[in-house]
């Protein structure tokens, strides 16, 4: 293909809509070499400056990576993660599972976890006016970071008022079966309902690190709170990588 030079495209879209389309219908497979800089100037007739800006484009898409001294290749995917409404069932802990651990082995994939701080904390504003707390109050919060396989794919903050988790193990890191919720009702605080909030936006430089995201990559951000009989339990913020999860979910229509 030569460029158009009437296509109101810019010439370096051109060339990058067309290796697209070789990726997305799998002509170019995950894992395969990008054509060469050198190779793309022949095949388009174009100046090298150009190609290297179609490359540019398909690597802020997260389609390609780049790796140092070998070249561009197609992004392999990670697998995709469905989250679904059923990871809260009372049947999953009763299984001695958490939410997040029921979910990825219910997809026979192997999970992990690195439990990065507990602490008592300053709330945040959002996560007092969440929890019912002054702002500024301390609360205590667990941050972890989940994993499928080796790869980082969540980062998870779950905060709680101090009366919510005072003796109980979640408070230590490894919280037992079933996970906090589990511990929550051990204590007589009986979860009845969930109200989630998503956002897709493009991450942080810390949670680029964290989830080892490519340039390209968004996030999508939930925010949840887990309310008992009495009000607020738990109000978590968790953010996974945009390319690999499908938020799934399924309820009663209306009255």
């Amino acid at each position: 293909m030569a460029i158009d030079p009437t296509d109101p495209r810019s010439p370096s879209r051109q060339i990058a809509d067309e290796l697209r389309e070789e990726i997305t219908s799998g002509r170019l497979a995950p894992g395969d070499a990008l054509p060469s800089e050198k190779m793309l100037v022949g095949r388009f007739g174009t100046a090298p400056a150009t190609a290297r800006q179609a490359v540019r484009l398909l690597k802020e898409e997260g389609l390609v990576v780049a790796e140092r001294g070998k070249g561009v290749y197609v992004k392999r995917q990670p697998p995709t993660i469905r989250l679904g409404s059923h990871r809260f069932s009372r049947q999953t802990r009763a299984e001695g599972k958490s939410a997040f651990e029921a979910e990825i082995e219910r997809q026979g994939l192997e999970w992990g976890q690195e439990v990065l701080e507990l602490a008592e904390v300053p709330a945040p504003e959002w996560v007092a006016e969440w929890l019912g707390v002054d702002a500024g109050a301390t609360v205590f919060v667990r941050r972890r970071r989940n994993l499928v396989g080796d790869t980082p794919t969540q980062l998870a903050d779950s905060y709680y008022r101090l009366d919510t988790v005072e003796d109980t193990a979640i408070r230590t890191p490894d919280t037992g079966p079933g996970g906090s919720y589990a511990r929550l009702e051990e204590k007589g605080l009986t979860l009845e309902r969930f109200r989630e909030e998503i956002r897709i936006r493009m991450p942080t430089p810390t949670e680029v690190q964290g989830l080892r995201l490519t340039p390209g990559t968004p996030v999508a951000e939930l925010r949840r709170i887990a309310f008992g009989a009495s009000g607020p339990l738990e109000v978590l913020e968790s953010v996974v990588s945009g390319d690999s999860h499908v938020f799934c979910y399924e309820f009663a229509a209306p009255e």
